[in-house]
Formats: structure tokens, C-alpha cells, sequence
């Protein structure tokens, strides 16, 4: 006759016991570490900022993370925007998907430049922004902290700004 209760028994009390002996150290296992050909990591520190197009400093920078914004294919790069500036109206010839990694985002579409007309975007939010259609974004003034945004899409672009007598850049 088959003693169903222990067999019950001995099935909730072997993962129990598994991981009471991994945790005590019957267990010898190590972390297989990182490959740096297979993972790439970077920690804050290392990440390479460099100023954004042609702005004035202290506006925005860059962090190119993975490929270029000017060859063909996908790219991954971070955008800081310091609060008082942003961008002009402008357009790009591909999607850019875009992730709010801290701060918040202020984000507008048109190419009539309001910045007032700016939505707030904190952090952890996502935005679309669709192909060769004028937006404008960055940080209001008075904002105590800049904003980093993750974006990605695919290349070759170029900033295009709707109205070339101006510059691209807006203090506010």
C-alpha cells in the first residue's frame, strides 16, 4: 500500500531542504561572473556623455550606448536634459522610442514652439515619437534635477529643424 501523507510530505520538504542546504553552504555553486565579449556592462560613472548636436554647454548631452544615430540600423542613446532648455521644433526620419529613466520630460508635438504647451513625463514613462512629424522637448526652469531619457531607434537620422532661422536649442 502506497503512504500517500508522505509521499505528500517528502514532496513539500525537498525544496525546503535544498534551499536550507544552499543557504547553510552544502552547496559549493558559484556565480558564473560576467563574460565582458558576452554581457557589456557600464556602470554610471563610465557612461560616455558628450555634448548634444551642436548646443551650448550645460544645455543637454549624449551617450552613445549602441550604434550610431548616423549609420544605418539600430542605435540605442541617452539624452540629459538640464532643466531651462530644450529642444526646437524638430523632426527625425525614423520612430524614435523613447523611456523616461529619471527626472521628468517635458514633451510637445507642432512645430509652433510653446513652452507652456509641454507635457510633463516622469520617469518610467515611454514615448512615441513618429516619424517626420515636428515635436520639441527638455526640462522646464525651475526644475530641481535634469531628466534622462533611453531612446532608441533606427539610423541614419538627422535633427531637422522646421523653422533654420533659428537656433535649435530654446532657453526657458
Amino acid at each position: 500500500m502506497v503512504d500517500f501523507a508522505a509521499n505528500r510530505r517528502d514532496l513539500l520538504l525537498a525544496p525546503l531542504l535544498a534551499a536550507a542546504a544552499a543557504t547553510l553552504g552544502g552547496g559549493s555553486a558559484r556565480a558564473a561572473g560576467v563574460d565582458p565579449t558576452q554581457t557589456i556592462v557600464k556602470l554610471p560613472d563610465q557612461i560616455p556623455w558628450q555634448p548634444l548636436y551642436n548646443f551650448p554647454p550645460g544645455m543637454a548631452e549624449q551617450a552613445p550606448m549602441f550604434g550610431k544615430i548616423s549609420d544605418p540600423g539600430q542605435y540605442f542613446v541617452l539624452i540629459r536634459w538640464h532643466p531651462g532648455y530644450m529642444s526646437a521644433p524638430h523632426w527625425y526620419e525614423t520612430d524614435r522610442l523613447c523611456v523616461v529613466l529619471s527626472g521628468t520630460w517635458y514633451v510637445a508635438s507642432g512645430s509652433d514652439f510653446s513652452a507652456e504647451a509641454t507635457v510633463p513625463v516622469p520617469a518610467g514613462s515611454y514615448v512615441h515619437r513618429v516619424a517626420k512629424t515636428p515635436h520639441y522637448d527638455g526640462v522646464k526652469s525651475g526644475i530641481k534635477e535634469p531628466a534622462i531619457i533611453a531612446i532608441s531607434g533606427l539610423g541614419p537620422i538627422t535633427y531637422h529643424l522646421t523653422d533654420t532661422t533659428k537656433p535649435g536649442w530654446r532657453e526657458v
